[in-house]
């Protein structure tokens, strides 16, 4: 597929074959090496009715179901615009959450050892049941659909400044409880306040360089700060949701009169009941994902207290699997508009009402996993920032985890995590073996391309001292 290069880290893909729109995609040429088919999904999202300005792709895309890993794009509602699950993805709302410890490195490292020890015993995690704490039936269940973190703090399970240092207060308005299925209640049960398995985790982590001081310190950190990031989402509740909507879609598209290039990208106008209860849904196991990592928050917390005698503060939690309703300039006039994030984040520029107000000026905190035993980022949205105020979400995939599986073996990996330094508590070495470093993009040149693109800035550099993982 033919790209175009715009300018550095911005190429562009002229409309084909269906297309409504160009494909933009922010990256370097290194970074696009293997990307060849989730490229071609970039062209078959530009087809999508009602979609507007581009399909685009953030540097760490990679293939997906439907969109790619990495994709945004926005439809117009009342122009036909549609929304697909797609653009969303299995694990709705996984995102990433920033702890600041109140103490830096030097007073915590003779603590580690017992933290992660800690941690190990506190954090479920793993493909199956288990969590760190059970709803006492449907209607504790039904609660927590509908208010999210509220709920969590509500019940004693964290402080106020967590709902004001989380994307939308904590919980996604609108939430339609009545549309999610039996199945996905019954996974959501039993899965509260747990970490999940693949490249989910909690890890342990030190400022290693800030490259903006004054923004730093509003969102809360400090040069050789102590941090924990938390990495997870809807579970198996927001797997079935995906699950169950895609196929009521894929059935109605007929009665709408949409043909979409791929199966997978199967969508609705926003404004269909397919379309409202999907939304409805995708709201509810947005709040499971905002309470689950709550909820990990809270048993975290009990383990730096009792361990390290450390508290910890929110920095800010932000998810990159979601669609929501938002309004943007498009052709000179402000339309209403479904945007498609799929391991993209919401990126704010600074001024932007939505943003807490000790932080507005600001930006929006954007936080940037690495790969295991590498460094992770937090960056801030910017002025014009582009694909709708959008950015990276973290290294991006280049291996399957069977090809990754089969680079390294579990002692290999113990033996480079310890000579590191990093202490890894995971559920078991083979499966970790899935989450190798060369399984993935370089999370530097990821935020780089991110950077050079104009679509955030680098505030802080965080690395590894210990890590959690299914």
């Amino acid at each position: 597929m033919e790209l175009v290069e715009e300018r550095p880290f911005r190429y562009r893909i002229d409309p084909q074959a269906g297309m409504r729109v160009p494909g933009i995609v922010f990256a370097s040429r290194e970074l696009l090496a293997d990307a060849e088919q989730s490229l071609e999904q970039v062209a078959h999202v530009a087809a999508l009715p009602g979609i507007v300005a581009a399909s685009y792709a953030m540097p760490d895309i990679h293939w997906g179901y439907g969109f790619p890993i990495g994709g945004v794009a926005a439809t117009d509602v009342a122009d036909g615009g549609v929304v697909s699950p797609g653009g969303v993805g299995f694990d709705i709302s996984c995102g990433v959450r920033l702890l600041a410890a109140d103490c830096d490195y030097e007073t915590f490292r003779s603590a580690l050892p017992a933290v992660m020890d800690g941690l190990d015993r506190a954090i479920p995690r793993g493909a199956g049941p288990g969590g760190v704490w059970r709803p006492e039936g449907a209607g504790d269940l039904e609660r927590l659909l509908a208010g999210g973190s509220r709920f969590a703090v509500d019940r004693g399970h964290g402080e106020e400044r967590d709902l004001l240092r989380c994307e939308d207060g904590g919980a996604v308005a609108d939430a339609d409880v009545t549309q999610v299925g039996q199945r996905a209640r019954e996974r959501g049960l039993v899965q509260v306040g747990s970490l999940g398995s693949a490249n989910h985790f909690l890890e342990v982590q030190r400022v290693d360089e800030v490259y903006d001081e004054a923004t730093a310190a509003a969102f809360g950190i400090a040069p050789d700060q102590v941090c924990v990031m938390i990495h997870c989402g809807s579970r198996g509740l927001g797997h079935q949701i995906c699950t169950d909507h895609v196929r009521l879609m894929d059935g109605a598209m007929a009665r709408y009169g949409i043909t979409v290039p791929d199966r997978q990208l199967a969508c609705t106008p926003v404004h269909s009941p397919e379309g409202r209860a999907y939304l409805g849904a995708m709201a509810a196991a947005a709040n499971y994902g905002r309470a689950n990592r709550q909820l990990l928050s809270d048993a975290t917390r009990d383990v730096f207290r009792r361990a390290a005698g450390a508290r910890l503060s929110l920095v800010y939690d932000v998810s990159h699997n979601l669609a929501k309703i938002e309004t943007h300039p498009v052709d000179g006039a402000r339309r209403q508009l479904c945007v498609h994030r799929k391991g993209a984040t919401r990126a704010f520029p600074p001024g932007h009402p939505e943003l807490p107000e000790d932080i507005r000026e600001f930006g929006q905190p954007v936080l940037i996993p690495g790969t295991l035993g590498t460094a992770s980022y937090v960056l801030a949205g910017v002025a014009g920032g582009d694909a709708f105020f959008s950015t990276c979400h973290g290294a991006g995939r280049t291996m399957s985890r069977h090809q990754a599986a089969r680079t390294v073996t579990g002692s290999q990996l113990r033996a480079r995590l310890r000579q590191a330094g990093i202490a890894a508590r995971p559920k078991s070495w083979r499966g970790l073996t899935e989450e190798t470093p060369e399984a993935y993009k370089d999370v530097d040149a990821v935020v780089a391309a991110s950077e050079g693109a104009g679509l955030c800035r680098k505030i802080a550099r965080l690395v590894p001292l210990g890590v959690v993982k299914g």
